[in-house]
């Protein structure tokens, strides 16, 4: 795998006045983990951009920071969507020889026959798995092949797909990635679901101790 490197000095500017960096075209975020004290780093914005558009959580790259380097996973990245510009990014260290919990994206390619040849359904499970494995080890993503789908009622679960040796997957292997489901069964779901009382969602996330709101 290809080393990605994100530079980086240390960050001695928080709070408010992290917004005029951000307007200078700078990238605040913090180091913290694998037996280290959390560090506030800062980024070049585009160069930062250009990194972790293209990679996942999963994904291990290296900051150089002010010539030390260390290997990461992007544990949070704070984005304005409106201006589609990153304004914080929370990278865990880790260590090469021990092992790590990350959450692997699913990518789907090809096209489930079972779709035009019966009118069938795409209904989508987990899109995510979690597995554990040294970071050396780690899998950017599971590519699942979706072109053997061939009748109402295919699908493809946890089990069906490669796992690379050397990564244990922590999720059920029966767990459901995709499932071709008729029509008919489709709209019977929908009602239900419009039924049914909405839960309440809390999302949880690590927050950098010091305020970062401008």
């Amino acid at each position: 795998m290809e080393k990605v490197v994100i530079n980086a000095t240390k960050r001695t500017v928080i709070g408010k006045q992290v917004g005029v960096l951000r307007r200078a075209g700078k990238l605040p975020g913090v180091i913290y983990g694998h037996k280290m004290d959390p560090v506030a780093i800062l980024m070049e914005l585009k160069q930062s951009t250009r990194v972790l558009n293209t990679t996942t959580s999963s994904s291990v790259i290296t900051v150089d920071l002010d010539g030390t380097e260390y290997a990461v996973l992007v544990r949070e990245k704070q984005r304005d969507y409106l201006k589609n510009l990153f304004l914080h990014v929370d990278f865990q260290a880790v260590s090469q020889t021990e092992k790590i919990r990350a959450e692997v994206k699913i990518e789907f390619v090809g096209h489930a026959p079972a779709v035009k040849d019966f009118n069938g359904v795409v209904v989508d499970g987990i899109t995510s798995v979690t597995v554990e494995a040294l970071p050396k080890d780690l899998p950017e993503r599971f590519i699942v092949d979706i072109s053997n789908l061939m009748q109402i009622g295919d699908s493809i679960t946890l089990r069906d797909i490669a796992i690379p040796n050397g990564v244990d997957v922590l999720d059920s292997l029966d767990e459901m990635i995709i499932l071709i489901t008729s029509p008919a069964a489709e709209e019977v779901e929908e009602v239900t679901e419009e039924t049914a009382e909405e839960p309440e969602v809390i999302e949880k996330g690590k927050k950098e101790e010091e305020e970062e709101a401008e």
